[in-house]
Protein backbone atom coordinates (compact mmCIF):
# COMPACT_ATOMS: atom_id res chain seq x y z
CA UNK A 1 0.00 0.00 0.00
CA UNK A 2 1.18 3.49 -0.67
CA UNK A 3 1.08 6.41 1.58
CA UNK A 4 -2.14 7.94 0.34
CA UNK A 5 -4.09 4.38 1.18
CA UNK A 6 -4.82 3.21 -2.18
CA UNK A 7 -3.26 -0.49 -3.41
CA UNK A 8 0.01 0.24 -5.14
CA UNK A 9 -1.63 -1.36 -8.36
CA UNK A 10 -3.70 1.57 -8.49
CA UNK A 11 -6.93 -0.80 -7.02
CA UNK A 12 -9.76 0.82 -4.90
CA UNK A 13 -9.09 2.67 -1.57
CA UNK A 14 -8.22 0.35 1.32
CA UNK A 15 -8.03 2.47 4.38
CA UNK A 16 -8.04 6.29 5.11
CA UNK A 17 -4.77 7.51 6.83
CA UNK A 18 -5.57 8.91 10.40
CA UNK A 19 -4.81 12.84 9.79
CA UNK A 20 -3.31 14.32 12.80
CA UNK A 21 -3.32 18.21 12.78
CA UNK A 22 -0.83 19.52 15.83
CA UNK A 23 -0.48 22.86 14.57
CA UNK A 24 -2.82 24.31 17.21
CA UNK A 25 -1.21 22.49 20.16
CA UNK A 26 1.81 24.12 19.22
CA UNK A 27 0.41 27.59 19.02
CA UNK A 28 -1.12 26.84 22.01
CA UNK A 29 2.57 25.85 24.09
CA UNK A 30 1.82 22.67 24.10
CA UNK A 31 4.08 19.63 23.33
CA UNK A 32 2.51 17.35 20.55
CA UNK A 33 4.63 14.22 20.94
CA UNK A 34 2.44 12.27 23.10
CA UNK A 35 -0.87 13.32 21.24
CA UNK A 36 1.77 12.00 18.03
CA UNK A 37 2.52 8.68 19.60
CA UNK A 38 -0.94 7.93 20.75
CA UNK A 39 -2.02 8.22 17.28
CA UNK A 40 0.82 5.95 16.29
CA UNK A 41 -0.31 3.20 18.93
CA UNK A 42 -4.24 3.91 17.68
CA UNK A 43 -3.42 3.22 14.05
CA UNK A 44 -5.15 0.11 12.43
CA UNK A 45 -2.40 -2.52 10.80
CA UNK A 46 -1.40 -1.00 7.04
CA UNK A 47 -2.96 2.28 7.81
CA UNK A 48 -1.36 5.54 7.94
CA UNK A 49 -0.62 8.87 9.77
CA UNK A 50 -0.95 12.02 8.11
CA UNK A 51 0.69 14.72 10.64
CA UNK A 52 -0.33 18.59 9.73
CA UNK A 53 2.74 20.54 11.50
CA UNK A 54 3.98 24.25 11.61
CA UNK A 55 7.46 22.83 11.10
CA UNK A 56 9.36 19.49 9.61
CA UNK A 57 9.40 17.24 12.79
CA UNK A 58 12.90 15.47 11.90
CA UNK A 59 13.48 13.91 15.12
CA UNK A 60 10.17 12.46 14.73
CA UNK A 61 11.89 10.69 11.63
CA UNK A 62 14.01 8.39 14.02
CA UNK A 63 11.85 7.95 16.95
CA UNK A 64 9.19 6.53 14.05
CA UNK A 65 11.65 5.20 11.64
CA UNK A 66 12.64 3.19 14.90
CA UNK A 67 9.08 1.25 15.17
CA UNK A 68 8.98 0.42 11.19
CA UNK A 69 7.55 3.53 9.48
CA UNK A 70 8.80 4.92 6.57
CA UNK A 71 7.70 8.97 5.56
CA UNK A 72 7.28 11.74 2.94
CA UNK A 73 6.96 15.37 3.68
CA UNK A 74 5.90 17.63 1.87
CA UNK A 75 6.44 21.74 2.80
CA UNK A 76 3.32 23.63 1.59
CA UNK A 77 4.32 27.01 3.21
CA UNK A 78 6.97 27.62 5.49
CA UNK A 79 4.94 26.94 8.41
CA UNK A 80 2.23 24.60 6.99
CA UNK A 81 4.17 20.98 6.60
CA UNK A 82 2.58 17.71 5.73
CA UNK A 83 4.20 14.57 6.66
CA UNK A 84 2.66 10.92 5.77
CA UNK A 85 3.98 8.37 7.77
CA UNK A 86 3.31 4.56 6.96
CA UNK A 87 4.80 1.12 6.85
CA UNK A 88 6.16 -0.55 3.83
CA UNK A 89 4.68 -4.14 2.56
Amino acid sequence: MNPEGTAINGGALTMEPLVLDVREDIRNGNEPFPKIMAAVRNLAPGQALVLINSFEPVPLYQVLGAMGFSHRTEALADDHWRITFYREG
